[in-house]
This record gives C-alpha cells, sequence and structure tokens, in this order.
C-alpha cells in the first residue's frame, strides 16, 4: 500500500495535503487596494498638466505686473482702488476717505467723470493721470471705465464701541451679524441695507468671513463710510455682549419658532444672518435666543443673505416707524 512505511522503498510524506495547483498567490495580490487615479491636471504627461501650469505662471505674471504697478504708485497691498465711475461717484458722496483719484489718459469724459475730478480737486485728493494699460494692472482687471478711487483701509470698530455708541443714541438698537458670509458682494449689500433701514451696524468674525474690500465698498455704494463695521474674535461670545445689553438675538433660518409676520422687531435685536448653503453654525445657532423663519410663497427654500438681511431689516423698520 502506497505510503506504508513497513513496505521496503516506501516514502512517508511529511505532509497530509501536497501542493494545490494555483495563481501562487498573484490574485490574491491583484485584488489589494490601490491608490485613487490621479486627475488628469496633476499626471506630469498629461496635456490638462501642461495647461494648468500654464495658467499658473500667467496668473503668477499678473500678479506680479500688479504689484509692480502699485508699487510704482505707492499703493501697498492694503490700500484699496474702488474703480467704475457710479461706485466712485457713490463713494465720493458719502465722503469715503479718499486719497487719490486714478484717471486713464483718453477716458471718455461725462458728467460723472468730471463730477469725480472736479469734486477730489475741491477736496484736496490727488487726480493722477495714467495710461489705461497702468490702470489694468493696478485694478487687475480691465473693468474700470477708466477712474478708480483709492482709499486706505477700512478702519474696524469693536463691538463694545458699537454697543456703548447705540445706547447713547436712546433708541433700539438693530444689529446684522453675518456667519459664514465670505462673498464680499453680500457683505456690501447688507452694509447698504443696514443703512438703509435705520440699523446701527454689522458685525463680522475676525476669521473665514469677507472683509470690507474694494468690492465691499463698491456693492455697499459708499455707506460703509458711516455704517459701523466690528470684528469679532468670537462670533458666540460677542453674541452674549449683546444679550447682556438686554438684546434679541434671533437666527435666520427656515423652519423657525417665529416667523416674520409674527415677531416684534421694536426691541433691541441682533439679526443674525448664515450663508444661504451652510446656514448658521451650531453654537451661533444654540446662542440665538429665537430662530427666526421668512414665509416665502412657491418652492423657494432660501434667499440669498443680503436679500433675507434686507426683508427682515425693512419689516423691522416698519414696525418701528409704525410704533
Amino acid at each position: 500500500m502506497a505510503g506504508n512505511s513497513q513496505r521496503r522503498g516506501a516514502v512517508r510524506k511529511t505532509n497530509k495535503k501536497g501542493a494545490q495547483v494555483g495563481s501562487g498567490g498573484q490574485r490574491r495580490r491583484g485584488l489589494t487596494g490601490k491608490k485613487a487615479t490621479p486627475k488628469a491636471e496633476d499626471r506630469t504627461y498629461h496635456a490638462a498638466y501642461k495647461r494648468k501650469k500654464q495658467q499658473q505662471r500667467r496668473a503668477s505674471g499678473a500678479h506680479d505686473n500688479r504689484a509692480a504697478a502699485r508699487k510704482r504708485h505707492g499703493l501697498d497691498d492694503q490700500v484699496e482702488l474702488v474703480v467704475g465711475r457710479n461706485p466712485v461717484i457713490e463713494c465720493l458722496h458719502a465722503r469715503v476717505p479718499a486719497t487719490a483719484l486714478f484717471v486713464s489718459e483718453g477716458a471718455k469724459g461725462d458728467d460723472r467723470l468730471a463730477e469725480a475730478v472736479h469734486t477730489c480737486a475741491d477736496r484736496g485728493i490727488s487726480v493722477m493721470e495714467v495710461s489705461k494699460q497702468e490702470l489694468d494692472r493696478m485694478t487687475g482687471n480691465g473693468m474700470h471705465q477708466g477712474i478708480g478711487l483709492q482709499i486706505p483701509p477700512y478702519q474696524y470698530r469693536e463691538v463694545e464701541d458699537i454697543i456703548e455708541r447705540v445706547g447713547q443714541s436712546g433708541k433700539p438698537g438693530m444689529i446684522v451679524a453675518l456667519d459664514n458670509i465670505t462673498d464680499p458682494r453680500n457683505l456690501g449689500a447688507v452694509i447698504r441695507s443696514v443703512a438703509a433701514f435705520g440699523g446701527h451696524g454689522v458685525i463680522i468674525p475676525e476669521r473665514r468671513s469677507a472683509s470690507v474690500t474694494a468690492v465691499a465698498w463698491r456693492t455697499s455704494a459708499g455707506t460703509a463710510a458711516r455704517l459701523p463695521v466690528a470684528k469679532a474674535t468670537n462670533m458666540v461670545r460677542a453674541l452674549k455682549q449683546f444679550q447682556q445689553a438686554g438684546y434679541q438675538v434671533i437666527g435666520l433660518d427656515a423652519g423657525g419658532d417665529h416667523t416674520l409676520d409674527t415677531y416684534d422687531g421694536t426691541t433691541p435685536v441682533v439679526i443674525v444672518v448664515g450663508s444661504e448653503g451652510k446656514g448658521l453654525s451650531r453654537l451661533v445657532g444654540e446662542t440665538c435666543d429665537t430662530i427666526l423663519s421668512i414665509p416665502m410663497a412657491g418652492k423657494v427654500e432660501s434667499l440669498n443673505a443680503s436679500v433675507a438681511a434686507g426683508v427682515v431689516l425693512s419689516e423691522f423698520a416698519r414696525q418701528r416707524r409704525v410704533n
């Protein structure tokens, strides 16, 4: 019998089961997870990679040209240029603290351009003529309409200053606080609405928020010059400061405890507006005394942040006029 160690010439097997026919582990190793396929623009041999590099070189060159043009005219990175004839005129009407007016050579004259030049001359604001190409480089785009107004960095207020200022006025305060708003156009539009409806200030976070840049100046139509904007190191702490000063803090969100139709906005109030996508952050929402929703018809689920703020400000201003 095969494998019988008692038989002459027999060989004892070391294993009961011998080697099996198979892939030698190749298939098992082939099933091991691989890394994600890189994007086309990240593969050095791909045409998309070369296009991305060319775009980066162009952007870098444009930035260098802009920096060089600004340096030639004594502008540092913090100095802002408001461009466009209507925004410049509106900033001058609002007495924005401008320091210089740049006009491109050969710019087609009209009443707005003439008014800007004469207003600056009357106020002792320098008027300098530069080439269109130079103004393109200074502003970073060609949408300036041949004019740019130089303004210094915005001077932010402290939260305590706004509370004290409103308290001295003897009127019930109406403040707007922005949470997760990163678009400077939204910030500028909110500043404009707050000023239009008799509000007293705007609060923005110090980080992860739009700042009062030239874009915000332009959208606010110069009202940022006469409405205080404060930067809060911690938004939750700032809201609690207002609560301690007797303010009601209300957050705007769908499905709130109250609707705009039923809320009394005649008392001191802070209206907290979140972004259209993210809404209010969790801690800010938990700090609010009330969550308020805006009744809407149809299937519209949310409004742009500046539009939502304007709707609430308008209603509260109406209530205060009636009372």
